[in-house]
């Protein structure tokens, strides 16, 4: 099992989140911005090895090519944008609940990631991204020799 840090803001903001989607009602976030139903970010884990953190995406039905991930001074961007399907008059909806259009994320990492050898894979509707770590100094023994 994973070890995280709980961050009570993060799960009061996920909970009025689920709240207003399920009644369909925009919300004020704690920064002051509105959130929409129309609003969406992808879910995202964030994982650490002794050698590299992984960072994985779900952004079903969005294709590769409108995908941008850049890292810049250890902050971790993921750009896109999903794209409604074309509007067909004829068609009645009883219900829509995905969400559509563009998505920004940022993480900030540890200065010991060399973003020069990071690497993104994109299969089943996942992001996957491996950033390697630097090798960290090692701490060097001195043998202290009494005279």
């Amino acid at each position: 099992m994973a070890i995280v840090k709980f961050d009570p803001w993060r799960e009061i903001e996920d909970m009025f989140d689920r709240y207003t989607r399920a009644i369909s009602f925009p919300r004020k976030s704690i920064t002051g911005e509105i959130a929409s139903i129309a609003d969406w970010s992808p879910q995202v884990d964030i994982a650490e090895t002794p050698k590299e953190f992984t960072i994985k995406a779900e952004i079903p039905e969005v294709k590769k090519e409108d995908v941008k991930v850049s890292i810049d001074s250890g902050v971790v961007t993921i750009q896109g944008e999903r794209k409604q399907e074309k509007e067909e008059k004829d068609k009645k909806f009883h219900r829509i609940e995905r969400f559509y259009g563009s998505f920004s994320r940022s993480f900030s990492l540890p200065d010991n990631i060399d973003a020069n050898a990071a690497q993104a894979t994109f299969k089943d509707g996942v992001l996957s991204l491996q950033i390697p770590k630097t090798a960290a100094a090692q701490p060097k023994a001195i043998e202290v020799k009494v005279a």
